[in-house]
C-alpha cells in the first residue's frame, strides 16, 4: 500500500468517525428531547379527572392507563423513569388529577400512594338507609351492599348490645373520608369504631341497648340541643307509666324496614303491625331508629327531671311540653293556629 492509499484510508476513517459522532450526538439529542417531552412537559386536564389504577396491575398496565387518560405523554418515558428510580412500587387506587403536571410529579404521587378520598358527611339522625344513599351518591358502592353489611355484621357490637338487630344506632355521625378501594365492610368498621370513641367520651359504659335506642328517638324528635334532655324525660316518664311512646319517627322507620314508606305517615302506617310501631306497642322499639350524636346520647343517659308526658311542636323549631292531656290539647290547638296563620 502506497503513502497516498494510507492517507486516503485515514481520511475515510476520520470522516466515518465524524459521521458516527454526529449521529451519536443526534441520537443523544433525540433521546433527551423525547425524555424531556415525556417527563418534563406537563400533561393532564384543567379540571378534575379521576383515574382508577386497579390493584394487581403491572407497571406497564398503569403507564398505559395513565396515557389513555391523558395524564402522561409517554408510557415509555414513564417506565424509563421508574427504571432510573430503582423500580419503585406503583400504588394502586383512585387518583384525582386537577391540573396539568409533569410525568415526574405524577410518578412521585403514585409511588407515595397519594390516592383520592371521597368525603361523606353523615349528619346526626341519619339512619342506615340515608347513609347507604350518601355512600352510593359518592360513588363508593351500591347502597344495597352497605345495607346488607349493616344487617349481617351486628356481631360487631354484640359486646355492647347483645340485642342489636343490626348496626343501626352504632354508625356514628361524622365526616368520613373513604377510597373506592375500601369495601362496605371497611366503612362499617370505621363508623362503629367512631361510635365506640364517642361512647367513651360521653361516659356510656352500660345499658347500650336502652340508651342508644332512646337517644335515636330523641335525635329524631328535636333538633334543639337544650330540649333533648326534656324530650328524653317525656319518653322515660311514659315508659314508667306503661304508656305507648307514640313517636312518629319510629313509625316511619317501621315503614322503611318494610319498604312501604311513601314520604309521609298514613293511617295504615299507624295501624301497621311492627314492633317499631310505637302507637301499637308500649316501651322502646327493638332497636335504634337512626344514628344519634353525642348530645342525644348524653340526653338519654341524663334526662331532665320533669313530670312531662306530652309535647308538640310550636311551629318555630321548638316544642311545648305538658303534664296533662288537657294541657297538651291546648298546646296542640296553639300549634294548629300557628300553622293556619303561617307562623
Amino acid at each position: 500500500m502506497g503513502p497516498h492509499e494510507t492517507v486516503a484510508a485515514f481520511t475515510i476513517k476520520i470522516v466515518m468517525f465524524r459521521f458516527l459522532f454526529r449521529l451519536f450526538i443526534i441520537c443523544i439529542v433525540l433521546i433527551v428531547g423525547f425524555l424531556a417531552y415525556g417527563l418534563l412537559l406537563p400533561a393532564g386536564p384543567d379540571s378534575q379527572v379521576l383515574v382508577q389504577l386497579k390493584s394487581g396491575s403491572s407497571a406497564r398496565r398503569i403507564a398505559a392507563d395513565l396515557k389513555n387518560a391523558g395524564i402522561i405523554r409517554s408510557e415509555s418515558a414513564f417506565l424509563f423513569w421508574r427504571y432510573v428510580k430503582g423500580h419503585k412500587s406503583l400504588k394502586a387506587g383512585e387518583y384525582a388529577f386537577e391540573h396539568p403536571a409533569s410525568a415526574l410529579e405524577v410518578f412521585d404521587r403514585i409511588t407515595r400512594g397519594d390516592i383520592y378520598f371521597h368525603t361523606v358527611v353523615v349528619p346526626e339522625g341519619f339512619n342506615v338507609f340515608d347513609i347507604a344513599t350518601a355512600l352510593e351518591a359518592a360513588g363508593l358502592g351500591p347502597k344495597d351492599e352497605f345495607l346488607q353489611e349493616t344487617r349481617k355484621e351486628s356481631a360487631m357490637v354484640r359486646d355492647l348490645d347483645p340485642q342489636a338487630p343490626s348496626l343501626e344506632g352504632y354508625l356514628f355521625p361524622d365526616t368520613y373520608h373513604f377510597t373506592r378501594t375500601q369495601s362496605a365492610h371497611d366503612m362499617v368498621v370505621a363508623m362503629v369504631h367512631r361510635f365506640r370513641q364517642a361512647a367513651r367520651e360521653a361516659g356510656l359504659t352500660s345499658n347500650f341497648h336502652q340508651v342508644v335506642t332512646m337517644a335515636s328517638i330523641v335525635e329524631k324528635e328535636t333538633g334543639a340541643p337544650e330540649e333533648r334532655p326534656i324530650v328524653a324525660s317525656v319518653f322515660y316518664n311514659r315508659i314508667a307509666r306503661n304508656m305507648v311512646l307514640a313517636t312518629d319517627p319510629a313509625v316511619i322507620y317501621a315503614a322503611l324496614l318494610n319498604n312501604r314508606y311513601r314520604g309521609t305517615i298514613y293511617q295504615s302506617d299507624l295501624q301497621f303491625d311492627s314492633p317499631y310501631n310505637t302507637y301499637k306497642y308500649s316501651g322502646l322499639p327493638p332497636g335504634p331508629i337512626c344514628n344519634p350524636g353525642k348530645a342525644s346520647l348524653e340526653a338519654a343517659m341524663h334526662p331532665a327531671d320533669t313530670g312531662f308526658l306530652f309535647f308538640v311542636s310550636d311551629n318555630e323549631g321548638h316544642h311545648r311540653f305538658a303534664r296533662t292531656e288537657a294541657e297538651h290539647a291546648n298546646n296542640v290547638a296553639a300549634y294548629r293556629r300557628a300553622v293556619g296563620q303561617g307562623h
